[in-house]
């Protein structure tokens, strides 16, 4: 027979300490765990809940709600090991964590190893442990940019719907343009990689023109149809929506994700959509040009081809581009989206609230 779970119930004084566990930001990985899990214990989630929620086993949150049923709080820290006693205590994790966290070197604008070993006197290799524990990477910066699109949510909400749940008889295409595709050739030839050496190129290059690939990537099969351009203006862009209703089959509705750019929103387009009334547009947030799935296969043909090729004109770079497509719509790949509309937007507050509390 199982055995009934204990039931959690807490005061003002453990509730209190158990979610300032959860936002101090030097609590360790194991303590942050175990307070959710008795928090949310005590607001009566089941152990199969709870372990979902917290990525961990039901085991584990069987064992920290009998501990704490047993203990309280005390019951929630690690319990006396036995081998070789620490070398270094609470106290000097605390100031590695407080160290790496709210001060900055005189000379750096982050911390290494080296410094903040020789700034607050402790071995190198010990502040590498804690750093490693805490996930800390100082050397380490990511940017980003936040969109001020008013209607940032719903048009989440509308491509990732398209994206997760496609209407019937519609085609959707995440639509683009890369220009300023560069022809270029290295001053010097290249030499090829050998064992212990990798292939090398000379920095300088020659530049022989540039050409723009229109792109509907479509996001169910894969397939993507290009169109060459040496410009890319409105009239371009709209004899590329002709070359897209050449190749849907009648009877199905084309649905485009497009981004800001200014030649998507002109008179003449809008004009040639009221003619062709099976196309709609759904356009990106701004700033939000990742939310458009035909920019991951500008990017895999730019790892693949742009990157490290050589050109000496704009014909033999358009040629490569052509044959880098064709080869791609032989054996398509879709791109799978998988974040949902609720966890863009969390992540999104996640990131607002972080910066609030910076007092920015």
């Amino acid at each position: 027979m199982a055995r009934t779970p204990a039931e959690i119930v807490l005061d003002e004084d453990e509730e209190a300490e158990l979610k300032r566990w959860l936002r101090r930001q030097n609590t360790t990985v194991g303590l942050h765990l175990r307070a959710g899990i008795v928090l949310d214990c005590a607001n009566g989630y089941s152990g199969e809940e709870i372990a979902e929620r917290h990525r961990t086993s039901q085991q584990t949150v069987t064992k920290w709600r009998r501990r704490f049923a047993s203990d309280r709080l005390a019951g929630l820290s690690d319990a006396p090991r036995t081998g070789q006693p620490r070398k270094h205590d609470d106290n000097r994790v605390q100031t590695v964590l407080e160290a790496t966290l709210n001060r900055r070197p005189k000379k750096a604008t982050h911390w290494s190893v080296r410094s903040l070993s020789e700034n607050i006197g402790v071995p190198r290799d010990f502040v590498h442990r804690v750093w490693r524990a805490f996930g800390l990477k100082p050397h380490l910066s990511h940017s980003f940019k936040l969109s001020t699109d008013p209607h940032f949510v719903e048009k989440v909400r509308d491509i990732v719907g398209l994206y997760l749940d496609p209407p019937d008889k519609a085609l959707v295409l995440c639509v683009d343009e890369k220009s300023q595709i560069q022809a270029l050739d290295r001053t010097q030839p290249s030499l090829p990689m050998n064992y212990g050496l990798p292939e090398t190129h000379t920095h300088d290059y020659r530049r022989y023109g540039t050409t723009t690939l229109f792109a509907a990537l479509d996001v169910a099969t894969g397939k993507v149809i290009g169109k060459l351009k040496r410009r890319h203006r409105t009239t371009e862009f709209i004899s590329f929506l002709r070359h897209i209703d050449t190749q849907v089959p009648n009877g199905l509705d084309v649905h485009l994700i497009l981004d800001n750019y200014g030649t998507h929103k002109t008179a003449q387009v809008k004009n040639w959509l009221l003619r062709h009334p099976r196309f709609h547009c759904h356009f990106t947030p701004t700033y939000s040009s990742w939310i458009n799935l035909v920019e991951r296969f500008f990017a895999t043909l730019t790892e693949h081809q742009l990157r490290r090729g050589t050109h000496r004109s704009v014909p033999a770079l358009e040629k490569a581009i052509r044959d880098y497509l064709e080869l791609h719509n032989e054996e398509p790949k879709p791109f799978k989206w998988t974040k949902s509309a609720d966890e863009i937007i969390d992540s999104v507050h996640s990131v607002i609230k972080r910066i609030n509390r910076t007092g920015h």
